[in-house]
């Protein structure tokens, strides 16, 4: 085992316990304290008594006689799993942040919210990679859509911002693909969802007597390729679930590619199938304007394209707004 442990930028701000505790979950405190008092354990050669905040590049000494403690990944109460290398790997994916919010380029694939059967997720993570923030989700994304989200900080960016969702004064804009060619070049789509339904009117109601959510979404087609497919610019006014998924397939006709829960019967023509078989879903939170919760000024956010869209992108000469 090495003499020491250099503590990464993902582990900057950490308690020394907390940070022995996630490189070695199954050695017990008691150990751990005994160690520190023995100056067995070390932050920068210096003695420590455990509650030590690390900062990154410190040098933590490892003594030999916990080799047996093996390295593994965090587990938290909730079941969740993940690693430094997760943590990591999030980290990079930071648009912004300041002592308020931090906006992630969010990968597909990754959970916004923890729960049951969900391993890794945006909001544990985020809280192990800042955790001296009081961390709130303020809006959502799918599991399968990439792209920009704005995290809250602490309990007055939380309620700001939430307010700003839920009043629809932040300003969110997705690039998509659609399987099928959309007549017109804009327009704004209005009706109403329900658990994977469209609804013309808000008085139609299911067995149970639920009422189905108000959607509206407005669009603007950026390009057609192949006949067959359209690269399209939503603008959503409400945050439904699934609004965007649900309005491409059953309101216009043309899933999202990629979209195997809406769009699994719907084929895309011939030669194209091997260039877009990526198991990704080509739905891109691509921008994104909200009011600053603490300066009060309007700030934009744009982010790069998934790797996954760009060859598809650069194929089809598709371009961003």
């Amino acid at each position: 085992m090495a003499d020491s442990i250099i503590v990464s930028p993902v582990e900057d701000g950490t308690r020394l316990l907390r940070w022995f505790l996630r490189h070695f979950p199954s050695m017990p405190q008691r150990e751990f304290y005994r160690l520190c008092r023995g100056g067995q354990i070390r932050v920068n050669s210096a003695r420590c008594k455990g509650m030590e905040i690390l900062r990154e590049g410190d040098a933590v000494r490892i003594p030999p006689t916990i080799g047996g403690y093996l390295i593994a990944p965090k587990k938290d109460e909730s079941g969740e799993k993940f690693s430094l290398s997760d943590l990591e790997k999030l980290r990079k994916t930071i648009v912004h942040s300041d002592d308020d919010i931090v906006v992630f380029n969010k990968p597909a694939g990754l959970a916004v919210q923890g729960g049951t059967g969900i391993r890794k997720s945006v909001d544990k993570m985020a809280a192990a990679l800042f955790p001296y923030a009081k961390i709130s989700l303020v809006h959502r994304l799918d599991m399968e859509t990439s792209g920009l989200l704005v995290v809250a900080k602490n309990q007055h960016a939380a309620q700001v911002l939430s307010r700003a969702f839920q009043n629809k004064t932040a300003h969110k804009e997705y690039l998509a693909l659609l399987n099928g060619d959309i007549a017109q070049t804009h327009g704004i789509i209005d009706n109403y969802l329900l658990k994977g339904r469209v609804f013309d009117t808000p008085e139609r109601e299911n067995g149970t007597g639920a009422r189905p959510y108000h959607a509206v979404t407005e669009y603007r087609v950026l390009a057609r390729a192949s006949g067959m497919l359209t690269w399209i610019l939503f603008m959503p006014q409400t945050g439904r679930t699934h609004q965007l998924r649900l309005h491409s397939a059953l309101t216009l006709g043309a899933p999202i590619v990629g979209d195997n829960l809406y769009g699994r019967n719907k084929k895309i023509g011939p030669g194209l199938e091997s260039v877009l078989a990526t198991n990704n879903l080509f739905l891109f939170a691509y921008k994104i304007t909200i009011q600053h919760p603490t300066s009060g000024k309007m700030i934009t956010f744009r982010a790069p394209v998934p790797d996954f869209m760009k060859p598809v992108m650069n194929l089809l000469e598709l371009q961003l707004p």
